[in-house]
């Protein structure tokens, strides 16, 4: 324990995500109330007294893991479904809507077969999204309460659903009582909670923002945002009270983990204000922190960097992170038609990543939307789905990516209301104005529209969730590479010691039946195969010495954008 003490005293500083496009009131600089002074003890009392626990250790990232067998869904709650009327979503509106993403029952069609939930940040936040938090233990009061988040998590576990919530460590709001105290007192105890400076810094932030903001006489540092001050993680105490928080939404709420905002920017070392060692070593800390809350709670935190800077975050400080490189790989792939870009990604991601230990998307609420990045062709939306749910890592979907959900900046206009039915809003509320108009496409691209559809998007999106969660191989299987001349065609392995599937996408608008499929090595043995996603014919391969097959051709055509998944027995 002193040991981490020690590790602490060299750490610095925190940041974290987005500004918001409205800035909110600046806080109030009058003299801390008595409530601001009792929200924590005194940095001094919990730097002598208060230390993470370490009893839990680091997994050894062999796998398989909850999170591989999940398909987890982004949700911005504001966004999704309004309960009472009032323009904005809500939890209850929510859990109203679980059945759309799963109702429970795996012999159904008819819902998304979500198993995971991500919640953007839901803690009380002066801005509409949430990520400069002014109260880390209260929902906040638009979305519903406390309450109400332990009726979801009931709900959703009764589905076989996680719920994993946004957790922004990096930063709090301007409105937080700690640095409401800070910045009207320069004796506050809360005033290293934050980062000082008696002179403007000759740096920026790494992207030419700025990153320091005056306060009277000082300047504060907050790399995003001057309503976003950086904690200071040089301090003790302000790790003792994220503690507090990461104990409170596992022990308390029944959080089943959480996503992890900015992580890369945790610890600066002066300019250098990206994944810099002290980073590493205070997430070294958190991790035993959450695992010795729930040594089933999994994080995943958001590294946007090249695979290279990302995968050194895994196994010791966070469960997986995000694959930034393999989601643009996947949407140039489907927008050029042309594998290889998926193919470059997913050659190096299975070589520098522990087995599947890696979180795949398309895009996020920072990010264009799918089909706006696709230039709204549904087909490509289609083989751009299959890459995502059919390849290596733990998916993850955003809110409307599977009817086609369109979006561009500003953020607001990425995060608009979800696309129910034709109605006004979007079958989103019924008040007359909704917190944000829905995209002018809703009157045709809705759930109401595609979901007795057989050849829409979203019918697309449930066959390849539905036939992921049936087959272990899509959710933990090796990934092997299929050799193939036509660079229109990804074709790979996936193995596991259960099965093994070769999936066979055809990138491009037109028909293929001139191919041939080689696999040097691989792990088969003489025997069957079915198709398992399209219901196609298929024939077998004649298998090698090797186990591989050479010249082989399941298929006499594949379909323009068609996607199989042929299970070899």
């Amino acid at each position: 324990m002193r040991l981490w003490l020690t590790c602490l005293l060299l750490l610095s500083l925190v940041a974290a995500c987005a500004a918001p496009a409205v800035e909110p009131t600046p806080p109030a600089t009058a003299t801390p109330t008595a409530a601001v002074k009792a929200a924590t003890p005194t940095p001094t009392t919990e730097a002598k007294t208060a230390t993470p626990v370490s009893t839990a250790t680091p997994q050894v990232m062999a796998g398989p893991f909850w999170w591989n067998d999940a398909v987890f869904y982004e949700i911005f709650v504001r966004s999704f479904y309004d309960s009472d009327g009032d323009g904005i979503g809500d939890l209850n509106g929510l859990i109203e809507k679980l059945d759309y993403l799963n109702d429970g029952d795996p012999t159904t069609t008819d819902d998304l077969g979500i198993t995971g939930l991500w919640l953007m940040p839901i803690a009380q936040s002066p801005s509409y999204h949430g990520y400069d938090v002014s109260d880390y233990f209260t929902v906040d009061e638009e979305y519903g309460s406390n309450e109400d988040f332990l009726r979801l998590m009931e709900a959703a576990h009764k589905r076989g659903i996680r719920v994993i919530i946004d957790l922004v460590l990096n930063h709090t709001s301007w409105q937080h009582p700690w640095f409401v105290s800070a910045r009207s007192d320069v004796d506050s105890p809360y005033r290293d909670f934050y980062i000082w400076l008696d002179e403007y810094p000759s740096y920026r932030s790494p992207w030419g923002g700025q990153a320091w903001h005056r306060s009277g006489d000082s300047f504060y540092y907050g790399i995003f945002w001057e309503g976003m001050p950086d904690l200071n993680y040089n301090n003790p105490a302000v790790t003792a009270e994220m503690e507090k928080v990461i104990r409170f939404w596992l022990e308390d709420m029944g959080a089943d983990g959480f996503r992890l905002d900015a992580i890369k920017h945790l610890i600066e070392d002066g300019r250098t204000q990206e994944n810099t060692p002290a980073t590493h070593e205070w997430l070294r800390g958190f991790y035993k922190i959450y695992k010795d809350a729930n040594p089933e709670a999994m994080a995943v935190g958001e590294v946007w960097s090249p695979t290279v800077e990302v995968v050194k975050y895994i196994g010791d400080q966070v469960d997986l992170a995000f694959e930034f490189d393999t989601a643009q790989a996947m949407l140039k792939s489907a927008r050029f038609e042309d594998r290889n870009h998926i193919l470059r990604a997913h050659r190096l991601s299975t070589e520098r990543y522990p087995p599947n230990q890696f979180a795949t998307f398309l895009t996020n609420h920072d990010q264009e939307r799918t089909m706006s990045e696709l230039r709204e062709n549904v087909n490509r939306a289609k083989t751009a789905a299959s890459l995502l749910l059919t390849g290596p890592g733990a998916p993850f979907l955003y809110y409307g990516e599977e009817i086609g959900h369109v979006g561009g900046k500003p953020d607001e206009n990425i995060r608009t209301p979800m696309q129910w039915s034709d109605t006004d809003n979007a079958g989103f509320t019924t008040a007359t104005i909704a917190w944000r108009a829905p995209q002018r496409s809703y009157r045709d691209v809705n759930v109401a529209a595609q979901t007795d559809d057989p050849d829409s998007l979203l019918s697309h999106y449930r066959r390849l969730i539905q036939t992921r969660n049936a087959h272990e191989a899509l959710r933990i299987g090796d990934w092997w590479e299929v050799e193939v001349e036509d660079k229109r065609i990804y074709a790979f392995l996936r193995h596991s010691d259960e099965e093994t599937l070769l999936v066979l996408i055809n990138l491009g608008g037109e028909p293929i039946s001139d191919y041939s499929l080689s696999l040097d090595q691989g792990p088969l043995s003489e025997g069957s195969a079915s198709e398992v996603f399209a219901g196609a014919s298929v024939s077998a391969p004649t298998v090698n010495a090797n186990g591989g097959f050479d010249g082989y051709a399941p298929l006499t055509e594949l379909a323009a954008y068609g996607t199989y998944i042929v299970q070899l027995k």
